[in-house]
């Protein structure tokens, strides 16, 4: 039996692919959630692929966990979707929407038919290239010793620890290029200093 191998991109990534075998009687939603195992992403999400010409225009939509707007038009869904029955071309291309909250594009596109190779399971990831991004929306939470690393006052000191109150009095007493403090009066001294109060 023949197997297809599809190429999996990011359609802002181009530097992160996956390239997955699967047979043509699996269905999308073994497509969709193969992927998913090979980004770590959760699969459980409403995602769509759509039959796709040479410039990525969407076509007809296959989708997974669709909307009640999607699911009164009748669209088709991925778990009753075998790939053989939307593969017309030795290169066909999808494009697929990846969680539509938060949603990534990718391109995918059939690059090879083999055959399938005795007791191996399908469907397996034949390359993995590039680390996937992190998703829109995930928050990092930092460790506990970076949060106390980064826990000072932005206000009171700079970035080498000085109390800028320190620092503007230690400008007022330091000397200007004629040898005279910045502290003293045009007669020299601090003579009328006194008198002004």
């Amino acid at each position: 039996m023949a197997i297809y191998r599809f190429r999996i991109s990011f359609e802002d990534y181009d530097d992160v692919l996956r390239e997955i075998d699967i047979s043509p009687k699996q269905t999308f939603l073994d497509l969709h959630r193969a992927l998913h195992t090979a980004t770590g992403y959760n699969s459980e999400v409403s995602s769509s692929f759509y039959v796709s010409n040479d410039q990525w225009k969407k076509g007809d939509e296959i989708a997974y966990l669709p909307n009640a707007r999607k699911v009164e038009r009748g669209v088709t869904l991925m778990e009753n979707s075998r790939l053989n029955r939307f593969i017309d071309d030795p290169h066909q291309k999808f494009y697929y929407v990846y969680n539509f909250d938060r949603p990534f594009d990718f391109h995918v596109q059939l690059i090879k038919i083999l055959k399938e190779e005795e007791g191996k399971v399908y469907p397996a990831l034949f390359r993995s290239i590039g680390q996937v991004p992190k998703l829109p929306g995930a928050v990092v939470v930092p460790g506990e010793s970076a949060k106390k690393e980064d826990e000072y006052d932005f206000l009171n000191e700079t970035e080498y620890g000085i109390d800028e109150a320190e620092d503007l009095d230690m400008l007022d007493d330091t000397e200007d290029e004629g040898g005279k403090s910045n502290t003293d009066n045009e007669e020299g001294g601090n003579e009328g200093y006194e008198e002004e109060y």
